[in-house]
């Protein structure tokens, strides 16, 4: 496996006091505690608030983000920045790739369609044991990379936005 790349990004604009919306799917419990973990530590250490939605899988999570993003929307309180995560272990069918590819698909085309600043922690894998190296903060600590890919979007954002 390759070692993880973390760039170490310079930009600083403020985002304190911004809120995210994650959105879970719990199809594997305790991959996603761990996922979960990771990505709610990144938003605490750089003081954003959030809510968690939870959904049954990996399809589910575009779909919630659009709803969550508008009643918040049409409650006056709207969320900066979203957080996808899931877990989707390849079987024996081809279920995994159409998970795997619309989940995705789906979530590029929210960012983009909407520009929310949105960070992918679906992980996609073959093993258990991969699942576990990418889920847990001591390893990959894929939940806190989604964190901090749409904080750094968010960054970006409200940087280019007020100039």
């Amino acid at each position: 496996m390759a070692d993880a790349r973390r760039a170490q990004l310079k930009d600083q604009t403020e985002i304190a006091g911004a809120r995210a919306l994650i959105v879970e799917a719990r199809f594997y419990d305790d991959i996603q505690d761990a996922l979960l973990e990771g990505a709610v530590a990144e938003l605490k250490t750089a003081g954003v608030a959030h809510d968690v939605i939870t959904v049954p899988g990996a399809l589910e999570i575009p779909a919630a983000i659009a709803i969550g993003l508008d009643a918040a929307a049409s409650h006056g309180n709207p969320y900066d920045a979203v957080i996808a995560l899931g877990c989707v272990i390849r079987g024996d069918t081809i279920h995994f790739e159409i998970v795997a590819m619309e989940s995705s698909r789906a979530l590029m085309e929210l960012a983009v369609e909407r520009k929310i600043p949105l960070g992918n922690g679906i992980i996609t894998v073959n093993t258990d044991a991969q699942a576990w190296a990418r889920a847990r903060a001591s390893e990959l600590n894929k939940g806190g990379d989604a964190a901090r890919a749409a904080l750094a979007m968010l960054r970006i954002k409200r940087r280019l936005m007020r100039t």
